[in-house]
């Protein structure tokens, strides 16, 4: 009887051939770790031949792929194996379009404590991606599928994929998830992001709108990460009118994720203008920028020269600055 191999050996030899993939009898050494029975390992080998571009074994993955399918609870639990070698295909532009129409609709059942869960939902969210970036002609069909998916990071990954790759088709579909919404916000918020990278002037009235509503987190934090110009004054039209405390500060964080001139200057003025509370909500808002000294030194600048307020402590505790440095 044939031994079975070693799952510690193995990925130990896939650490060295990681880092020579051209070594000599490497790519040999790859096909048969493929063929192998240790799904581990099959996705560590995948995820190598992916990384180095190695378009020569791209159809051992595909074979290693049809092979996990095979009794796939035994042979690949949690799917790892099979979500590696969906995403080693696109790293090489794989055309399989065919084995991503059936990974992006593959349900995966184990059995858990108290029951049974599905495994599968990042494999359907990798299969979505290879089917966008391919240009599939049933991707939009399939990301629809998927935005309605049971398992929330399935459905967040439709989102980002139709984010990356989806261009104005996706527009309808990110919008209609918008206004239908998720039990989870991040969801809502990343469809808002989408929709203002891919047509941020055509975008902006519509996620504008949720800023009225139980959204308006995820829509502040949705403008600010899009840095598209127009948000600016969106944001600050909001912040000069929401007595939310909680929602202040998002709005703040927001303006400071923009990181233009014109939204820095503005939290600056606040900081030289506002009362204690607010002048320190900006200063908390801009922990995002604590690695740049040129930034910290002027708002330090602006916070020291306030004699009503001691804002030394807080600027130290938030942004690393150190008394005197502020005077350079």
């Amino acid at each position: 009887m044939a031994k079975r191999p070693d799952l510690d050996a193995t990925l130990e030899r896939l650490v060295e051939i990681r880092d020579d993939p051209e070594a000599a009898g490497a790519h040999e050494e790859l096909r048969d770790i493929l063929a192998g029975p240790l799904s581990h390992a099959v996705a560590r080998a995948a995820e190598i031949v992916g990384n180095a571009q190695l378009h020569e074994l791209e159809p051992d993955l595909v074979r290693a792929y049809e092979r996990l399918c095979d009794n796939p609870l035994k042979r690949d639990p949690a799917c790892r194996g099979k979500t590696a070698l969906v995403d080693a295909l696109q790293y090489l532009d794989a055309s399989a379009g065919d084995l991503y129409l059936r990974a992006a609709r593959t349900v995966q059942l184990e059995p858990v404590y108290g029951g049974k869960q599905d495994m599968a939902a990042e494999l359907r969210g990798a299969a979505a991606r290879g089917l966008v970036r391919m240009s599939h002609p049933d991707a939009l069909e399939v990301l629809a599928e998927l935005l309605a998916d049971p398992e929330s990071n399935a459905r967040m990954a439709a989102v980002r994929a139709l984010a990356s790759h989806g261009g104005a088709p996706a527009l309808p579909l990110l919008r209609l998830k918008a206004l239908v919404g998720d039990d989870d916000p991040e969801i809502v918020g990343d469809c808002l992001l989408a929709l203002l990278q891919i047509s941020p002037d055509g975008s902006l009235d519509f996620v504008e709108r949720f800023l009225d509503g139980e959204l308006a987190e995820a829509a502040l934090l949705a403008l600010g990460q899009s840095r598209t110009p127009a948000a600016l004054p969106v944001l600050q039209r909001y912040w000069e009118r929401t007595v939310d405390p909680d929602r202040s500060r998002t709005a703040l964080l927001s303006i400071a994720m923009m990181r233009s001139d014109e939204a820095i200057d503005w939290l600056v003025a606040r900081v030289a203008r506002e009362p204690g509370p607010i002048a320190r909500d900006v200063i908390r808002a801009f922990e995002i920028h604590r690695g740049d000294e040129k930034l910290v030194e002027r708002l330090a600048r602006t916070a020291t020269q306030r004699e009503d307020l001691d804002l030394g402590a807080l600027l130290s505790e938030v942004l690393g600055w150190r008394s005197g440095e502020a005077a350079h």
